[in-house]
């Protein structure tokens, strides 16, 4: 009976042994795909994942085939290339094993990123119950990946793909939604969400580690944590790492973010991190330049200086000089007394705006505020001039042409209260207390929520014509 015992033992750890090197050789994926995914259309969208070294690898959609071999270390990938909108269809994946994704959708495929206000759900948004009820979206498509932070760059995520409907939408992120939500609309095509965020992060920490080596003044940024502290978010690449690494390079249409917060009081480093964050981006997905929109922070008593939210609009504001980039302004939907305003909606729309007129190119259409463009002295007063005033300026809700939040300076950089008027589509800024004025001041300051607007009723960017030295010219 022993021996028999013992026969029976040796043969089961065989069978285990014979399983699990089947297993091993089995034909995997990383878990961005799955069924009810979204690829990005008519392009060469790449497929991944993992089988035995060697084993050949074929991969179709629609009629569509590509092949492959796995790679000494088990790894293989191919481009696909992808049909217009539309499906459902299957994708199929073929090794020694086959997999097949159900109801795969092609369409616009979207990153959303960032801190809490981008992971902030529909559910904690305004009209919860209505927007739940409504969201009968079932070419809308949501993966939420999950938090996971990691010393060294990761192949895969936790999450899984999501039919937008009325039990699914509460849950996923509000920007990301309704910014969906209205390329939808706008488009007639399917869109893919993929939200990778988590609240209080900065942003050094979605950085890779290549990317802020490679410059000396980030180098700091890589000292501040010499160990990897498991756990723990909010250190330089942990989020790379684990949460936008395994991400590479599924096929994308672009990103939109929403984050800075964390950052303010480095209004300086953070004009030259943010940019890099983005090349980091581009450079890993390997998809060109792809569009970039991001969301300048709303009016917020931080408890510090109240410049320095100011200082940090205007270190967003200058990364729209990095191309293909595009900022929504929330001056006008903030709440002063709470870092999550819940108006997701409309930022969710004005990102979708910046989408479609320059993304998808949808002519006439006006999708930005004023931005300030240039300055001219002229006697006692200062004339600006902007970009994007579409249909004119208007001052919203206040005395005829008449803007709030304006201040004016001498030579001696004693910014005062001044006098600011539309004259077609040029402000007219003066102060009887500044007889030889040098420099205009908009918006500058924590609390500011000016009445500074175009016709199409999208708000002015806060900004500043001098160059003096900020507060946070030294900070690290």
């Amino acid at each position: 009976m022993k021996s028999i015992r013992n026969w029976v033992i040796a043969t089961a750890f065989l069978t285990l042994g014979v399983v699990a090197s089947d297993a091993r050789g089995d034909v995997k994926l990383p878990k961005i795909f799955g069924d009810s995914m979204v690829l990005q259309q008519q392009t060469q969208a790449a497929v991944w994942g993992w089988a035995e070294a060697g084993e050949d690898v074929t991969v179709s959609l629609a009629g569509t085939q590509a092949a492959t071999k796995a790679g000494a270390d088990g790894k293989w990938l191919v481009k696909l290339q992808t049909p217009a909108a539309g499906g459902p269809h299957e994708l199929v994946v073929k090794g020694k094993n086959e997999l097949k994704f159900k109801d795969v959708l092609v369409g616009e495929v979207w990153i959303c990123s960032g801190q809490s206000n981008m992971e902030w759900t529909v559910g904690n948004s305004l009209n919860p119950q209505e927007e739940a009820k409504n969201a009968a979206y079932p070419q809308i498509r949501m993966f939420t990946v999950g938090k996971n932070p990691s010393e060294k760059p990761l192949d895969d995520v936790n999450g899984d793909w999501k039919v937008c409907n009325p039990q699914t939408v509460p849950g996923f992120s509000a920007c990301g939604y309704f910014f969906a939500r209205h390329l939808h609309k706008e488009l007639n095509v399917p869109v893919g969400m993929i939200n990778t965020s988590w609240g209080g992060t900065i942003c050094e920490t979605w950085t890779s580690r290549e990317a802020l080596a490679a410059d000396p003044d980030m180098q700091v940024l890589l000292d501040k944590y010499p160990k990897f502290q498991p756990g723990q978010p909010n250190q330089s690449c942990a989020l790379y790492n684990g949460m936008i690494h395994p991400l590479v390079p599924y096929g994308l249409k672009g990103a939109i973010w929403y984050q800075g917060e964390s950052n303010v009081g480095r209004a300086v480093q953070y004009r030259k991190l943010f940019p890099t964050m983005i090349g980091d981006w581009r450079k890993r997905f390997g998809q060109g330049d792809f569009q970039f929109l991001f969301v300048q922070l709303a009016p917020y008593k931080y408890g510090h200086d109240p410049k320095l939210l100011a200082e940090q609009w205007e270190s967003q504001l200058k990364t729209l000089a990095t191309p293909n980039t595009g900022m929504c302004v929330t001056t006008d939907i903030g709440n002063v007394t709470d870092i999550h305003p819940k108006n997701k909606q409309e930022v969710g729309r004005r990102l979708a705006l910046w989408a479609l007129g320059t993304t998808y190119g949808k002519p006439g259409l006006v999708y930005s505020g004023p931005l300030y463009e240039s300055m001219a002295v002229e006697n006692n007063q200062i004339r600006l001039k902007f970009k994007h005033v579409g249909g004119g300026l208007v001052a919203d809700g206040g005395k005829p042409l008449a803007l709030s939040h304006f201040t004016i300076a001498g030579e001696d950089q004693n910014f005062v209260p001044a006098t600011a008027v539309i004259e077609n589509d040029t402000v007219v800024v003066s102060s009887d207390k500044v007889p030889k004025p040098v420099a205009v001041r908009f918006a500058w300051d924590q609390t500011a929520e000016p009445n500074f607007f175009n016709k199409e009723h999208l708000p002015a960017s806060p900004f500043r014509t001098d160059d003096f030295r900020l507060l946070t010219a030294e900070a690290k």
